[in-house]
């Protein structure tokens, strides 16, 4: 069940979320803390004080597309849209949703209205779920954002709520996930339809859209669960199926439009 302040993930990592599941407790924040090293930068990016060249060009492509998203939903909400802003971390840190480490992924904390990702994720994204790509790690960004967008919009204040009227199911949550799925969509039709990102750092063809259905394909939770127990417990899922995902992301693709992200209203299957 969704609660207050609570932070909204991509995806969580497999122990942890099996984990929570089975127990019914929300191991994420139980995590201790481990320090990290963040500094503020005039950009919408907070980056680790120290990195590599490779984690430079990552940091510098994160910040292209943070941008782009920002500038594509300014334009799209029309005056509603505030900036959020991306930290990037290792290993831990402090959200105003409290101490998350690396483990539970990319997520946003409504309470603080920011993005956290994980340097290693994407890492992880290429190697273990195969899902390579520039776009595939646009979509984590999207999508995160995406949550933003919901924030803004009072979305997820009414997931919250509708999530304690069903006594903790999980719809709510596999509603939100999934709409925020089908709004990184919407910005992907945005940036196919102006052939590159706003930035004209990154170059987006329409061929690399693959990357980001694939992306989406990697972490649904019937594939996660399957990889970790050899079995799928629908009942049990937060984020949506492999199916689910792809579905809602390839509709917002398509349409461009906010309106037709509306989760809550349609059948999940």
């Amino acid at each position: 069940m969704l609660r207050a302040g609570m932070p909204i993930g991509i995806g969580s990592v497999l122990l942890l979320l099996l984990g929570s599941w089975l127990t019914g407790t929300n191991l994420f924040s139980l995590l201790g803390t481990s320090d990290t090293s963040t500094v503020d930068s005039p950009a919408t990016v907070n980056r680790p004080a120290a990195t590599s060249p490779t984690e430079e060009k990552l940091v510098d492509f994160v910040g292209a597309v943070t941008d782009d998203l920002q500038s594509t939903w300014s334009e799209v909400l029309n005056g509603q849209y505030s900036p959020t802003k991306v930290v990037l971390f290792r290993d831990a840190v402090e959200s105003g949703c409290g101490v998350a480490q690396s483990a539970s992924g990319p997520f946003y904390c409504p309470r603080d209205r920011k993005v956290y990702l994980d340097l290693s994720f994407f890492d992880e994204l290429r190697d273990r779920f195969g899902a390579p790509g520039d776009f595939a790690e646009a979509y984590v960004v999207a999508h995160e954002v995406g949550h933003h967008v919901q924030t803004l919009l009072g979305i997820e204040a009414k997931a919250r709520q509708l999530g304690s009227r069903e006594g903790g199911t999980n719809r709510a949550s596999v509603a939100l996930e999934l709409q925020a799925d089908c709004f990184a969509g919407v910005w992907g039709h945005a940036a196919m339809k102006s052939g590159r990102f706003s930035t004209g750092r990154v170059e987006l063809e329409r061929g690399d859209v693959e990357e980001g259905l694939n992306a989406a394909s990697a972490i649904g939770d019937d594939r996660l669960q399957r990889m970790q127990t050899g079995r799928v417990v629908p009942d049990s899922f937060t984020h949506g199926s492999s199916a689910q995902r792809v579905g809602w992301f390839r509709k917002g693709l398509e349409s461009g439009r906010v309106d037709a992200c509306d989760t809550f209203s349609a059948e999940l299957r």
